[in-house]
């Protein structure tokens, strides 16, 4: 068997692996069941050395259909929730700064690791936008991928049973309405198919989550226009939280289960104080806003923007709500990080 072959039978075996945990998690009635089962299943054939990646070209197809759902969020009382905003973001901000100063100190003071790894460790999302820094020289690359990593695997394990079972009688949605009909196969097909498109363009001008962030602009567009209505079929949706799942558990393959000895005690610690902050002032907005904090939680969550997106979808919050704070978010992070790390004495090549 070429190298070729070997590596194409370890993507299908990972596929087949995910979308078996996809199954089975969706068929017991687990929250977010295809994202949740197929993470863990492919995370667990990782540890034993069963699996290989996801391919970019999966990757894609997962996102643009996680992005063409998250259009669907812009209903009637879109403008009126949207007011809120300008506070949540705010208080948004606060929460990541305080989790980037407080995590970066700690690991940098009682785990050694270098002030730029601790902060590119703690920033709460935009993972590919701090391996590109590490990729100058700056941080240690490995610490980085694996806090970050088990960071994403336990939110997406571990928030949904959790607000499965303290939340369970919390209001669904920001704007009191959830979008309950489905698009028809033709007008997904339309919006799949311009996403792919527009998305290799923002791709090729390096701009991250770009086939996500097209998918829900082009959604949006076609619904407050009322070209399309309703969500993509429950049979694509499961495709497309299956296949993210899968690549964020797969992502482990590349990981030695002695590296992630390592690092699993401060990763655990950076996953449980960076949630437990972003829970804090997430319970702070929502008490202000008189909004789900469940919803709100989730919308703050430290994990990245594609998994919490399709978390939202999953558990039937807002995914307008939620996703426009992971993408404030995401260009927050573009704008802190270096400025912290030029704080800290770190230049970044230009």
């Amino acid at each position: 068997m070429t190298k070729k072959s070997h590596a194409a039978t370890r993507t299908l075996v990972t596929i087949a692996i995910g979308f078996t945990g996809a199954a089975l998690a969706t068929g017991t009635g687990l929250p977010a069941g295809a994202l949740l089962g197929s993470s863990l299943a492919a995370f667990l054939a990782s540890c034993f050395n069963v699996s290989g990646t996801i391919p970019p070209s999966l990757r894609i197809v997962a996102f643009a259909i996680i992005g063409c759902s998250l259009g669907s969020g812009l209903t009637k009382n879109f403008v009126s929730q949207a007011m809120h905003w300008p506070l949540s973001l705010g208080i948004l901000t606060i929460s990541v700064l305080v989790i980037m100063l407080i995590g970066g100190w700690f690991l940098s003071r009682f785990f050694n690791l270098s002030p730029e790894t601790a902060i590119l460790s703690t920033s709460p999302g935009a993972l590919a936008y701090t391996l590109s820094i590490t990729a100058d020289g700056v941080g240690d690359a490995r610490s980085i991928v694996v806090i970050q990593s088990i960071r994403v695997m336990g939110l997406i394990v571990v928030l949904p049973l959790l607000l499965g079972y303290f939340c369970t009688n919390e209001p669904r949605g920001g704007t009191g309405e959830n979008v309950v009909a489905t698009m028809s196969i033709a007008g997904f097909v339309v919006l799949f198919v311009a996403t792919l498109g527009a998305g290799r363009w923002l791709e090729l001008l390096k701009l991250p989550s770009a086939y996500l962030l097209t998918g829900t602009m082009i959604s949006a567009v076609a619904h407050v226009g009322e070209l399309v209505s309703g969500r993509p079929p429950a049979l694509i949706l499961f495709i497309g939280f299956a296949l993210t799942g899968t690549a964020v558990g797969s992502r482990f393959s590349r990981i030695s289960l002695g590296e992630m000895r390592r690092l699993l005690k401060v990763s655990l610690i950076v996953t449980i104080g960076s949630s437990s902050i972003a829970a804090l002032f997430a319970y702070i907005t929502s008490s202000i806003l008189s909004l789900s904090f469940a919803q709100v939680f989730v919308a703050y969550a430290p994990g990245g923007i594609e998994a919490m997106a399709a978390m939202a979808l999953s558990l039937g919050y807002d995914p307008a709500f939620v996703a426009g704070h992971h993408l404030f978010r995401l260009g927050l992070l573009f704008v802190l990080i270096p400025v912290l790390l030029k704080i800290l004495g770190t230049r970044l090549q230009t």
